[in-house]
């Protein structure tokens, strides 16, 4: 019987201080979860074979696909937001959106990283009014210096940081509008002598406005823009460049990148006639 007695105290003692463990694992709070990652935020102007949405809403443009194609291989998901591109830019300086996609200047480079190898290169071409009292001389253009030379005058759209550090810098009088098919728009009315811009993306917009038989594209090319992914210094991503960069090379040599532009390249038709 005494054996029995202290049995079953023992017993008692076991199961209290059992009951006191789980009583403390239910009080006292687990460590949160990690929070799942938020998809990389890409903010970019409506610029149709570059990116844009369709009538159903769906994402599509060769830049788009270039870039999520590039982060999802490295297993970065991708969320698209449309805006004016001086918003755009404005986002990703105060850290509302993560990335951009555009040509890196001094100046975003002050608030955003990129990588060294640019996936895309876009021949600039002069385009001029058709029947400008000088395109003789606009097509006998060379280089930047002498549009300063000639004493004409640019056409272009707010936030086009190219051309504030290869025209403007160089005292070319420059006329800007808010979006980029008012350009075409001066460019008609001859509000300004010249326009430098991608072939694949002008006649699209001088379609859509109504302007193809007032506007030529001319044989000049002036020279090409290397077209980068830009992510602001103080989002999570930024440090994932490298790995992007070495997949667009992997892309470039596998035939994806080249897949994906001929798809659009034969959507538009370059020669503006």
């Amino acid at each position: 019987m005494v054996v029995l007695s202290f049995f079953l105290r023992e017993r008692a003692k076991s199961l209290g201080r059992n009951l006191a463990l789980v009583c403390l694992l239910v009080l006292v709070p687990c460590p949160p979860f990690a929070a799942e990652q938020a998809p990389l935020r890409v903010d970019y102007p409506d610029f149709w074979p570059f990116f844009s949405r369709d009538d159903a809403g769906k994402m599509t443009g060769f830049f788009y696909e270039i870039v999520s194609e590039a982060l999802g291989r490295i297993g970065v998901e991708t969320a698209w937001h449309a805006y004016p591109w001086g918003r755009c830019q404005t986002n990703v300086q105060g850290g509302e959106a993560d990335a951009m996609i555009t040509v890196p200047t001094a100046e975003r480079l002050a608030y955003s990283r990129t990588h060294s190898d640019p996936f895309y290169r876009k021949q600039l071409v002069i385009f001029t009014c058709a029947d400008h009292p000088r395109i003789s001389e606009i097509k006998a253009i060379t280089g930047i210096d002498d549009i300063r030379d000639g004493g004409f005058s640019v056409i272009t759209y707010m936030g086009n940081g190219w051309n504030e550090e290869n025209i403007s810098v160089r005292g070319i009088k420059t006329y800007e509008t808010p979006n980029l098919k008012g350009v075409w728009l001066m460019l008609a009315q001859m509000r300004g002598d010249i326009v430098i811009e991608w072939p694949g993306g002008a006649w699209p917009d001088i379609r859509a406005v109504g302007v193809e038989r007032d506007v030529i594209q001319t044989g000049v090319v002036l020279e090409s823009m290397p077209f980068h992914l830009l992510v602001g210094n103080d989002s999570p991503y930024a440090d994932r460049l490298a790995e992007f960069n070495e997949t667009i090379l992997v892309m470039q040599r596998d035939g994806t990148m080249e897949r994906i532009i001929d798809q659009y390249v034969r959507e538009v038709d370059w020669s503006g006639r």
